[in-house]
């Protein structure tokens, strides 16, 4: 399966989560409407949540995203489908969690920012895309696992250059 559906969407709770609730389902960037969706889900769910909150939420939304996203990948047959974005949602979060409080337009740099990172994939960012990039799930059959820490892995090393560049920008 290239492109999931609603259907898709609603036949598990992993493809729910992992295709950031519909977000994923967009047919254009949906690496950025996951980003956009957890931007927005973040303002929200701030009403509720302060700072111990946020990192109990992200601190789970990694092995959750884990295994929904390796759920997910096994269901569609693709090591990385490009639908899933939950580990943008879980990256970006930690992203905010961090540079908050923040104006509206150093949300807007730190969006700009990790975006380019997750689309260009320079340097590290790189390196841990392509990591579980090899595996064959005919040959290992670890290989969907693999696969789900792999697409959760290089939106975390995106995130990390996001705040590394926030860092030193602030620094100088």
């Amino acid at each position: 399966m290239t492109r999931p559906t609603a259907r898709f969407l609603r036949a598990h709770p992993a493809h729910w989560i992992a295709l950031g609730f519909g977000s994923g389902l967009s047919r254009v960037a949906p690496g950025t409407a996951g980003t956009l969706w957890a931007w927005a889900a973040y303002v929200v769910l701030s009403h509720w949540l302060g700072e111990a909150g946020w990192g109990l939420l992200i601190a789970a939304s990694l092995p959750i995203g884990w295994w929904a996203c390796s759920v997910t990948a096994r269901h569609m047959g693709v090591l990385d489908p490009g639908s899933v974005v939950w580990d943008e949602v879980a990256a970006f979060w930690l992203v905010l969690w961090l540079v908050m409080p923040a104006g509206l337009l150093a949300q807007c740099v730190a969006f700009a920012l990790f975006r380019f990172f997750d689309a260009a994939k320079p340097g590290p960012v790189g390196w841990a895309d392509a990591l579980f990039h090899g595996v064959d799930p005919l040959t290992d059959r670890n290989a969907w696992v693999k696969a789900g820490a792999g697409i959760m892995l290089d939106d975390l090393v995106a995130a990390g250059c996001t705040l590394l560049t926030i860092a030193l920008w602030k620094f100088i």
